[in-house]
């Protein structure tokens, strides 16, 4: 690219500052198209959401049961390291993907259990009904989101989940500080 000569660059001289003015080489290369013609990314890609939105309820159903078929194994096998893995994989597509399919409580609730599963100092001490309420509340988002007075219940079920995992992890990591900033740090799952 050739370099602009001083004769295309521009300054306006004001009484406490400069302001130099280049040429954009970049206008040659632009090709202007008729508004009419005009390509909207932002409003085909929610054309495409829409179309697909459908199909939200049915991805988040086969997420859960992934999440559930591997707290069952859990359950019966114990915590080996690839059933954690599988639970814990499990919770985080969910906690990825719940928003944006339209189940927000539910990512959120998939956080907290994604927080309890990589920052408990042993899965086999934490209580049996902390993983089981957090896999039931995501069940019950997942198969009852539909009525409008059951967004608040979830939104505060979801709230008061996340308040009980972090009490536990703090508990549990009173001795670890390196993990306590991280256990007391606001969730980033997406908030209604």
């Amino acid at each position: 690219m050739a370099k602009n000569s001083a004769k295309d660059i521009e300054v306006k001289a004001f009484a406490t500052h400069h302001v130099i003015t280049q040429p954009n080489p970049l206008r040659k290369v632009l090709r202007r198209v008729d508004e009419k013609d005009m390509d909207d990314p932002v409003g085909r890609a929610e054309q495409a959401l829409a179309g697909l939105s459908g199909e939200f309820k049915d991805w988040m159903a086969i997420e859960v049961q992934r999440l559930s078929t591997a707290w069952t194994a859990l359950q019966k096998d114990g915590f080996t390291k690839k059933l954690r893995d599988e639970l814990f994989h499990a919770a985080h597509d969910i906690k990825g993907d719940a928003a944006t399919f339209g189940f927000p409580s539910a990512a959120v609730i998939a956080e907290s259990l994604c927080r309890v599963i990589e920052h408990a100092p042993d899965l086999e001490k934490v209580p049996a009904e902390l993983f089981t309420h957090h896999i039931n509340a995501i069940l019950a988002i997942v198969h009852e989101n539909t009525r409008l007075d059951s967004i608040s219940v979830s939104a505060e079920l979801s709230r008061r989940l996340r308040k009980v995992a972090d009490d536990y992890l703090a508990n549990v990591n009173r001795d670890r500080p390196e993990h306590l900033e991280i256990i007391l740090a606001p969730s980033i799952a997406p908030v209604e």
